[in-house]
């Protein structure tokens, strides 16, 4: 692609609050209202869950409070908007970029609702022109960090600098009348995260280029991942089949997105994938073949950070750009839909 726009910055930020899964497990004992042996059967899901760390914007004992969908979502505006504003201001200061030389803002969260939009909001808080366009994207899940960088590439690709923002607060939607195994495993995977980065179609900006973009969303698929509209907030739909269909199904669409760009697996120096769980990631390391530390940086986020649904992958980019892959890294991630989205980068020979 000879205008193949260029990530020129990728930021994140974390909301104040560290919740240790030690200290997750141990609440979740007091909270989950099962017989002692059902909850002692559940809890290695802590452990194999492949997290140590992940942050929210509520602190831990915040978690139990009856809590309705009103109080919820307003806490969501807050610490949401705060997020993007951390993470904006740094991919700005990374590019060298002050807010008025944006033309477009793409703003992905699907864990909250703010009417009017988030970039609406930041607007007022940083100094942006004030004919920027404006895309927020609700509905992605944790696939709308690829398919949130696919967006603004299109955008930028006509020669305009494009500031993506990803936003998710996951650990706002666990409701403790909710006894299911799926609210369980929710709060052994899930934190809070945003992630901002810089798209240009400027000639002269540097980054690593944006080859290529798409996604691929299977048939009859929509109980696969989600979230049900509850009275007291949002409930967690994952079915427990996904690391079977990354397996099963992954593959060739895969396969079918780099052929239709002239690559093969074999071509591809990196990946960056989300890891939605450690099943998940080991069922990607065998898919991408590559033997053991293949996705060293996906281990890593979910280690440190958790599953944060969509800027999870672009805190897996930020790891694997840093590293200085020498050739081209593709971005992945599964989402809702059930849809899987890609992003091909090719990095610049001259950083």
């Amino acid at each position: 692609m000879s205008n193949a726009p260029r990530l020129t910055a990728l930021s994140t930020a974390v909301p104040a609050y560290p919740l240790d899964q030690d200290d997750v497990r141990s609440r979740a004992r007091q909270l989950f209202d099962r017989p002692a042996a059902e909850l002692d059967r559940l809890m290695p899901i802590y452990d194999n869950a492949g997290i140590r760390r992940r942050y929210s914007c509520v602190p831990l004992d915040w978690y139990g409070q009856k809590v309705g969908w009103k109080e919820r979502n307003a806490l969501y505006e807050r610490h949401a908007l705060d997020l993007i504003t951390d993470a904006a201001v740094h991919a700005l200061a990374q590019a060298g970029l002050e807010a008025a030389q944006i033309d477009a803002i793409v703003t992905v969260s699907t864990t909250g609702i703010a009417t009017p939009s988030l970039d609406a909001r930041l607007m007022n808080r940083l100094a942006f022109r004030r004919d920027t366009v404006r895309l927020p994207l609700f509905g992605l899940g944790c696939c709308g960090g690829v398919l949130g960088l696919a967006r603004a590439a299109e955008l930028a690709a006509a020669g305009k600098r494009v500031l993506l923002l990803t936003v998710e607060l996951c650990a706002l939607t666990f409701r403790p009348g909710d006894p299911s195994k799926s609210n369980l495993v929710a709060t052994a995977l899930f934190g809070d995260g945003a992630a901002a980065a810089v798209l240009s179609g400027v000639p002269g900006d540097p980054g690593p280029r944006l080859t290529g973009w798409g996604e691929h969303t299977w048939p009859d698929s929509e109980d696969v991942m989600g979230w049900r509209v509850e009275d007291d907030g949002l409930g967690v739909l994952f079915s427990r089949d996904i690391p079977n269909l990354i397996a099963t199904e992954f593959a060739p669409v895969l396969d079918g997105f780099l052929a239709d760009h002239g690559m093969t697996r074999r071509d591809v120096a990196q990946t960056a994938c989300h890891p939605g769980g450690a099943k998940v990631v080991a069922a990607l390391e065998r898919l991408v073949g590559r033997g053991d530390g293949a996705m060293a940086a996906e281990r890593q986020v979910l280690r440190d950070y958790g599953n944060m649904s969509a800027p999870t992958v672009l805190f897996v980019l930020r790891q694997v750009l840093r590293a200085g892959p020498e050739g081209p890294v593709v971005a992945s991630a599964l989402g809702p839909g059930f849809t899987a989205g890609f992003a091909l980068l090719e990095p610049d020979p001259r950083v």
